[in-house]
């Protein structure tokens, strides 16, 4: 039933928006009812959060498949997973939306993406540090810890107001990350 509640959501989300996504529009898609979703979730910002959860952890799996390539030079892997995330909202299309309503001046999901991640922002950094680290095993943690946070912050804020196109964004930040562990 939770899934079918998130599916519901998104759907809705996609089309017309989170700002329209009435939680009575996504008990009756998802074939519940009201109570029902408000008793799993507890608010409409409950349901709004586990939507953007679900989407992110997905984009973090293909982060960690993209990384994961054995058969590519550590930059290569770094830059592809960036460009993953760059694209996101050209991709996703809940992402999309999100995005998309953030730049036209409606944040009520990007909170979600932005200020309110502590758990999505952790695990973004520990599994880019964590890889860092298995790369460069001689790196001190400080300097792991720091390439790492760069790279996700800097992913996160070109993803809602990119600076570049998304593939020179991937390639500056994937420098940055290899200069704070000085590899050049």
């Amino acid at each position: 039933m939770r899934e079918r509640v998130l599916d519901a959501a998104h759907e809705l989300t996609c089309a017309d928006g989170w700002d329209r996504a009435s939680l009575s529009a996504v008990a009756s898609l998802a074939e519940v009812s009201r109570p029902t979703v408000y008793k799993e979730f507890g608010s409409r910002a409950r349901l709004g959060h586990a939507l953007v959860t679900r989407e992110t952890r997905q984009l973090l799996d293909d982060v960690a498949e993209a990384l994961a390539a054995t058969d590519r030079h550590p930059r290569a892997a770094l830059e592809t997973a960036l460009l993953l995330v760059l694209t996101a909202a050209e991709r996703n299309p809940l992402l999309r939306s999100v995005v998309a309503a953030a730049r036209r001046g409606s944040d009520s999901l990007l909170p979600y993406l932005t200020a309110r991640t502590d758990p999505l922002l952790d695990a973004a950094r520990g599994l880019l540090r964590a890889w860092l680290a298995g790369r460069f095993p001689t790196r001190g943690e400080e300097d792991v810890d720091v390439a790492a946070d760069l790279v996700v912050r800097m992913a996160l804020s070109h993803l809602v107001l990119p600076a570049w196109p998304p593939e020179v964004a991937a390639s500056h930040l994937s420098s940055s990350a290899f200069r704070v562990l000085g590899e050049t």
